[in-house]
């Protein structure tokens, strides 16, 4: 069961439209975060390919058609102007199996990330790849984020973790804009073992966003393309509201992991 939203102002993305709690499809098979912004949406043609070769997919006259949402961040200057395509989705899809090694920092779609471009992209510091699990009641609600902010990541006390390198008195969002970068973006997915209607995935999803205005500031920009992600199994259950906290503690946590 999934849902999702998008809030930044420049987003990169495939199949989010259908996440929308009004929308016929409610299950997907896979989602996937990468680099290359929009050059890097391929990935999903190599993930989507690997899960027909399972039998995974929504069901067609013409077969099954795995459904995976798929979200990029603009990184084509600090990664030299990588491109993930369908090969590098589908080595992704073979090293997501359970009980994988599972690396944070600057790896997979973080590699090229960096945060603190507010006041100027060349006082960015690097941003990178985040990950934090809670348990609620019988389930477990995990965060992942790719952080790759025009803000600075900073904790509930306002405290900046890391951010522009600029002065204090430095303006924020320059005249001209100096983003070289042009486009910037953090993505998040929530994953949880607990039961969850398509509409509590949604609710789940705007927490989500409400957790990344606690870890970012500023956030939401119209230079990010902010996409949340919810995905649960339904193996279990938990207290919704409670495992709304939770989501919310695990995403500003994941974000805030990624640069430590």
């Amino acid at each position: 069961m999934a849902s999702g939203e998008v809030r930044g102002g420049a987003p990169a993305s495939r199949e989010t439209a259908l996440l929308d709690p009004h929308r016929l499809v409610e299950h997907v098979d896979a989602v996937v975060l990468t680099g290359g912004s929009a050059f890097g949406l391929a990935t999903a043609d190599g993930v989507m390919r690997a899960l027909e070769a399972r039998g995974r997919g929504f069901s067609t006259a013409g077969g099954k058609v795995p459904i995976v949402p798929t979200a990029a961040v603009y990184d084509l200057v600090s990664s030299g102007g990588a491109r993930p395509g369908p090969e590098e989705g589908a080595a992704a899809f073979a090293a997501a199996e359970p009980g994988a090694p599972h690396a944070t920092g600057r790896v997979g779609a973080g590699t090229g990330a960096t945060v603190g471009k507010w006041k100027g992209a060349d006082d960015r510091v690097p941003g990178g790849l985040g990950s934090v699990s809670r348990r609620v009641d019988e389930a477990v609600v995990g965060a992942l984020a790719v952080v790759n902010a025009i803000g600075d990541v900073v904790g509930d006390d306002g405290r900046v973790l890391a951010g522009s390198t600029a002065p204090p008195d430095a303006p924020p969002f320059p005249d001209p804009l100096p983003f070289v970068e042009g486009q910037h973006t953090t993505l998040v997915v929530v994953a949880t073992d607990a039961r969850l209607t398509k509409l509590e995935c949604h609710l789940v999803a705007q927490t989500a966003h409400h957790a990344m205005s606690r870890a970012l500031h500023p956030s939401h920009t119209r230079f990010d393309g902010d996409v949340s992600f919810v995905v649960a199994t339904g193996a279990t259950g938990a207290h919704f509201d409670r495992l709304r906290v939770a989501a919310g503690d695990a995403v500003a946590d994941s974000i805030r992991s990624a640069v430590a």
